[in-house]
Order: structure tokens, then sequence, then C-alpha cells
């Protein structure tokens, strides 16, 4: 699985990520024409990226220069606008995705920050052509590098002020400062705003989480570099691309447990269903024997870390417990596909590994119970059953 880990230390921008993208073999001329697919009503723009040097470290530098675009003078496009433009696109379908799921989040975070409705969101600093350029620009770079997972590291906030087409704000701007939440932030920086909205969005649209760099086999580096030189440090964002090892993915899962003794049976049998009717991932009992020598449970599920407050929430309404105990895992998974099968008695959905196949036990149990035969005969036909495609 190819990952990217964005070492973000001086902060990030869209022009900065792009030009870290181009540094990692993205070609320009690509990126040109896969723009030229939006139909911007000014198709004229033209990209450039030269080598430039901060503060002892060179990097690439992007611009996008756009015809008749003077400072102070911005096309104003709504949210509806934009999505749509890049819905109609002929750009590639990972490359939408992508696209999407950044404007959708800067939408979100400029509608809450300026107290408008989400369609109705003005892009000013953002609708100017320019972060078009700078968020659609990524997602063609992530999806022509081939890029299924992105991390990046701690995001710095940066001080002072910044001037915007709302005034004077402070930094980070209230729409940065949206997007930053559930992101791992730090102050250790200079003045200046170091972390842009269009920046943050990409982070907190399309990080599988933010701080420490994954394991992974090291293949390229980028260097972006932004238009800004900073005192306290090169202000370059680096792009490590890399693999994770044969075939195993590699994520960070949350395991909630609790001891239990005043509870029934069937409220404990009751959480579990809920539990793993939430999204919790696996939910299990132990029989522990607690404190003043009283037979008790041990409940505990794990779950995708952004899942932990409402399922520790869930856990404590239902049984009345006083408090769960948490702790983030790393788990390692073989990367997995799924396909049909087709048995005499209808499809079965298979799970595809490098171990082997494995029938999905739902679909098997079904028929079995329909048909009245025994599961293990079902499991064994979808086992060798045609393929029919999803």
């Amino acid at each position: 699985m190819k990952i990217l880990y964005l070492d973000a230390t001086a902060g990030i921008a869209g022009d900065m990520t792009v030009a870290a993208l181009l540094d990692l073999g993205l070609p320009l001329d690509y990126l040109q024409q896969e723009l030229a697919k939006l139909g911007l009503p000014d198709n004229s723009f033209s990209l450039a990226c030269e080598r430039v040097e901060r503060r002892g470290m060179s990097g690439c530098h992007f611009m996008a220069h756009l015809p008749h675009h003077h400072h102070g003078h911005h096309h104003h496009r709504s949210y509806a606008d934009i999505r749509r433009m890049i819905a109609n696109s002929d750009v590639t379908e990972r490359a939408k995705e992508l696209s999407q799921r950044i404007f959708l989040r800067l939408a979100e975070a400029e509608a809450l920050a300026h107290n408008v409705a989400i369609d109705e969101v003005q892009f000013h600093e953002v609708g100017a052509v320019d972060s078009i350029v700078d968020i659609v620009g990524t997602a063609i770079g992530l999806d022509w590098l081939g890029v299924e997972q992105l991390y990046a590291s701690a995001l710095p906030l940066g001080s002072g002020f910044v001037e915007t087409a709302h005034g004077r704000l402070p930094v980070p701007a209230p729409a940065t400062a949206e997007l930053l939440k559930g992101l791992e932030v730090h102050g250790h920086c200079g003045d200046g705003e170091r972390v842009t909205p269009t920046g943050a969005a990409i982070v907190a649209a399309l990080t599988s989480g933010s701080g420490k760099m994954p394991a992974l086999k090291l293949e390229k580096i980028g260097y972006g570099a932004g238009t800004k030189d900073f005192s306290d440090c090169p202000n370059i964002l680096r792009a490590f691309l890399g693999k994770v090892a044969s075939g195993l993915a590699g994520d960070k899962v949350a395991e909630v447990r609790c001891n239990i003794d005043d509870v029934t049976a069937e409220v404990i049998g009751y959480t579990m269903e809920r539990l793993l009717e939430q999204g919790a991932l696996d939910c299990w009992v132990e029989s522990i024997q607690m404190k003043k020598n009283r037979p008790g449970v041990l409940l505990a599920f794990i779950c995708q870390p952004r899942q932990l407050d409402e399922l520790a929430g869930l856990l404590m309404r239902e049984t009345g417990v006083l408090g769960v105990r948490y702790q983030e895992l790393d788990r390692i998974t073989l990367e997995r596909r799924a396909e049909l099968h087709q048995t005499p008695w209808g499809q079965v959905r298979c799970k595809l590994s490098d171990h082997g196949l494995k029938p999905e036990y739902e679909d098997c149990r079904r028929i079995a119970r329909e048909q009245g035969i025994p599961l293990r005969v079902v499991q064994r036909q979808a086992a060798t059953g045609e393929r029919s495609d999803l």
C-alpha cells in the first residue's frame, strides 16, 4: 500500500502541497492538462514550478499565473458552483472524489466560521481560481502518484493577524481553526500564518491520522516551498512517499474496557449488540473475579479512534458504569478485497486475502437456514463457486 506522510513542521498551504507532489514526480504538463478539464472560464492560466531556497533548504515553488487576476479582484464562487464544476469535469473519478472531500470540509468550516448555509459559502480567498487549482491539483497529484493513505505531522498554529476578505483576522483564521479540530497542533514556531484554510482542509479531509509518521519503506521525498520566508525555520513542506511492507496495512484502533459486577446478563448482551450495530469492530466479555470477591465480567470492544467518544458513551448509558479505560493500539491488517461467488442457492460475498478466501458468514447462514442444509455445505460451495462481478 502506498502511503504519503506530510511533514508540516513549517506549516502547510495548498500551493506547497501541489509543489511537493510535483517534486515527487507529478508531471507539470499532466497537471495543466487535467486542470483544463475543469472548464474554468479562464482556461488560459499557466502553471510554473521553480526551485527556490528557503533558509538552507531547496524546494519546488508552484505558481498558477492567472490572467486579469489583479490583487483584490477575486472571482466569487459559491460552494454549490464549485461542487458542480468538479462533478461535471472529466478528471479521474479518484481525483474528483478527493477534491470533493477537501472542498466539502472547507465549505463546512467556512459555513460555521461565518454563520451561513453551506451551499451559500462564497469562496473569497479560496474561490479565487488559484485555490481551485491548489485543491483539485492536490487531488490530481495524489491520484497520479497512486497514494492510498495520507498522514500528516502535528500542525503549527502560527500567531499574529492575517488580512482576508472578511477583514483583519487573528491567526489561525476562524475557518482554519475549525478545520484543525481533531488534528494534532502545537505552538512551537514563530509568528505569521503557518497553516492556510486550504492546507488545513487537505489534512482534515484526507489524512488517516495526524501526529507520528507510520512505519513505511521510504521511496522518495518531495520538497514544496511556501511563498513566504520565515526567520525561524525553512518554509518547506516535506512529503515522504513510501510503501507499507508486504501487503500489510497499518492503522490505529481504540480498545475500551470496563469491569462490571452489578449489571444483569440481559443488559450486557443487549449492550454488546448495540455496540456492534453502531460500528464497533469487535466486542467480547470475559469472566473476572473482582474486589469483595464478587464474580463480574470484563466488557471490552475495539473501534475506529474517531468513534471512541460515541461508543464509550453508549456503553456507559446502557450499563450505568461510571467510567471506562481505553488505549490506542497499532493494528496490522492484510489487504483484502471482496468478490461475489455463485452457489446453487444464490450469491455469497467472499473476502480474499493472501491467505486465501473466506465466504461471508452472514450470507452462508441465511442460505443454510432458508434451504435447510448444513452451514458447512454452503460454505464449501461458496468457496469453490464461480465468481460473478460485484
